[in-house]
């Protein structure tokens, strides 16, 4: 068994693997955890099997989540060894003996279930929560519960039973990244909780679980909860444990919270509850303190809010996620400034805070060669942000050179790359480059064992755009000549990319795409009048209903962009219109009803700022403007919902997005205390 001492240097040399891993050394951070003599430590291999998951969860690759579950199963088997050892043993800390195998222990079991779950399969996603719902073997913790030594328990009851006795009095008396004290909330309930004074001392009986801590028998005695700035923990052990503790509950429940709508219906049925907020709280506290544990929360923090502020539409209080965000960042970035996950994030905040061109250098920066580079799924994301950067500049051909450079880095689906590099070339009016690169597509899909989402995506657009070709006439060798849409600007949709861009960048799209045949029927304060007409004998730029409804839809989404919400709703109306006759394009419907929903929340915010201006054309009171939005923004995205059935392509991200603003407007409800 681990003495102290132990349990202490073996924190330290895993330590400092996880700060080569973090600052992008994955080789020298994996031959730490496999120092000769630590083969059998559960931290060094909980270390090899956290630098697997992030290859899988980064790549994506099956070979790589079999490395990951591989070495996951040998650390969570190691840390139950110890577990069961300890029982007995007395506490080399002021916690409970042991306690810090409980955390570990959760540790591999929530890594074990994400690694199912990174499939994006319904699957993975049943075998995910069969995984954090199987009973574990019970220790120290179960002697301060309210279960008898002995018996088992969920990995979910560990969680809640560790959080609740760490953190008896709540989160409001502990630091996060972006304040020094206390946790920040978003709950409007709560409104004074930035400001909240530091949680107050408890009285408890010295007999039971605090008897351990004080050896004061059966007297009564006020101790100021441990890990509080008043009664700071001391040590690595007690890091571990009470940033373990806080990591481990808020990442459990933000992962229930963001389940797709079918699976969360089944952790209903198992009895799983979550609240999304208090798991940010909670990994925020935990991305505050020192141990390893911290820089995790934060990774999981900065993914959470970047994606958020990508795909959700609409934040119900902005300022308060980027300045979370960037005190994530920044701390994060002070510590490992070469680390790709974090150049990664902030420049993210520079491209979703109106500043791509910055975005832009950052990533260049952040891919100089004189960077470590052993960590290629990770530099991967890199080139893949700065791709999509680019494209929202315009910049098409550096765009596609970017997209294509990613093959070099990673192996996850090539087709999808060159696709997106194909669309580029396509938008440049480059259509011998993007022919040649389409032409491979078939072959590079044959070879992969398993399609991805996308690469269904890419099968049926092909056939359609060969169609269409052959209906005009075409030579079926250049059927990119057919493609009046780019298909990246098209699946730009998906990655909500034409929000983010500025009035000159809207407004050049959307003169790109009024030249386009037929003309569109509508007018907006950017669309005064038809911009083209018809010539007889003429053929038409875009001549099925598919089309039609996918330049309207990205036309309301620019519109939406540029403040004209009435014309933004007549053009997402019209795409819904020509949706009814879609074929390929099966996922236009849900996404428009999506958008729609954004535009309800967006003018509704407009409206009320309005109102509260005293504007007098508005004509209610700014409440009864929010609640006419949210009943439509909420009517609107049931009608998504109803749409986003397996069957639709990039089905799994619409859900996730339709998840993500649903609960935004929550918060809107109860900021505004409907």
């Amino acid at each position: 068994m681990a003495s102290a001492q132990d349990i202490e240097g073996m924190l330290r040399l895993a330590g400092q693997g996880f700060d080569l891993l973090f600052a992008n050394d994955l080789e020298a951070a994996v031959d730490i955890f496999a120092t000769e003599g630590q083969e059998s430590s559960p931290i060094h291999l909980m270390g090899l099997g956290v630098c697997a998951f992030l290859k899988a969860a980064l790549g994506m690759e099956p070979e790589l989540m079999e490395d990951a579950m591989k070495c996951l199963t040998l650390a969570e088997q190691g840390t139950r060894k110890h577990m069961k050892l300890v029982k007995s043993s007395p506490s080399s800390h002021r916690f409970p003996s042991g306690i810090e195998w409980e955390v570990l222990h959760t540790d591999t079991t929530v890594l074990l279930g994400l690694t199912h779950a990174l499939s994006d399969s319904y699957k993975g996603y049943l075998q995910c929560l069969y995984d954090l719902n199987r009973r574990v073997p019970s220790a120290s913790v179960l002697s301060f519960s309210t279960l008898r030594p002995g018996l088992s328990s969920s990995a979910h009851s560990k969680f809640n039973k560790l959080f609740k006795t760490l953190y008896p009095n709540g989160l409001d008396g502990y630091a996060t990244p972006s304040q020094s004290t206390p946790a920040a909330s978003r709950r409007p309930s709560e409104g004074s909780i930035r400001y909240a004074k530091p949680t107050p001392a408890i009285p408890v009986r010295a007999s039971a679980f605090f008897a351990r801590w004080t050896g004061l028998g059966t007297l009564t005695t006020t101790i100021p909860v441990l890990g509080t700035i008043t009664n700071p923990a001391s040590g690595p052990v007690e890091e571990l444990i009470l940033s373990g503790t806080a990591f481990g509950y808020g990442l459990f429940n933000l992962v229930l919270s963001l389940l797709p709508a079918k699976i969360r219906n089944v952790v209903g049925f198992l009895g799983y509850s979550h609240d999304r907020q208090l798991a940010l709280k909670a990994l925020a506290v935990s991305a505050a303190r020192t141990d390893v544990h911290a820089v995790f929360a934060g990774l999981v923090l900065m993914t959470y809010y970047g994606v958020l502020l990508l795909a959700s539409g609409y934040q119900a209080d902005e300022k308060h996620i980027i300045d979370q965000y960037k005190g994530i960042v920044r701390r994060v970035s002070q510590r490992y400034p070469k680390g790709a996950l974090w150049i990664l994030n902030k420049a993210k905040i520079q491209r979703m805070t109106g500043d791509p061109e910055g975005a832009i250098v950052t990533l260049q920066e952040g891919l100089q060669d004189d960077r470590q580079k052993s960590f290629p799924e990770a530099d991967a994301l890199l080139a893949f942000e700065l791709a999509w950067t680019l494209y929202q500049c315009r910049r098409y051909e550096e765009s596609a050179q970017v997209f294509m450079g990613v093959t070099k880095i990673n192996s996850r689906s090539h087709a999808t790359y060159y696709f997106l590099a194909a669309g580029c070339y396509v938008s440049a009016g480059q259509s011998d480059k993007a022919q040649r690169l389409l032409d491979t597509l078939s072959e590079i899909m044959r070879k992969r064992r398993r399609n991805m989402s996308t690469e269904a995506f890419i099968k049926r657009k092909l056939a359609f755009y060969k169609k269409k070709h052959a209906r005009r006439g075409g030579d079926p060798k250049r059927f990119a000549e057919s493609m009046k849409i780019s298909p990246t600007k098209e699946l730009a949709i998906a990655w909500n990319t034409h929000t983010h861009v500025d009035k000159e960048t809207a407004l050049a799209h959307i003169e790109e795409l009024t030249a386009l045949t037929p003309p569109v029927d509508i007018q907006t304060e950017c669309m005064t009048s038809l911009s083209t007409t018809c010539q007889p004998g003429k053929l038409l730029d875009l001549n099925t209903p598919d089309e039609l409804a996918v330049r309207s839809l990205i036309l309301g989404i620019l519109h939406r962009t540029l403040g004209d919400f009435a014309g933004a709703r007549k053009l997402l109306h019209d795409a819904l219109k020509h949706y009814q006759n879609a074929d390929p394009n099966s996922w236009v419907g849900g996404v428009t009803h999506f958008e729609l929903a954004v535009l309800d929340m967006k003018e509704g915010e407009w409206r009320s700022a309005a109102v509260s201006e005293g504007d007098p054309a508005e004509g209610n009171t700014a409440l009864e403007v929010w609640t006419h939005a949210i009943k439509n923004a909420k009517d609107t995205l049931a009608h998504a919902h109803a749409l986003c059935t397996r069957e639709t392509d990039l089905s799994s991200r619409l859900d996730s997005r339709i998840v993500m603003l649903h609960e935004e407007i929550d918060m809107k409800m109860r900021q505004l205390g409907i």
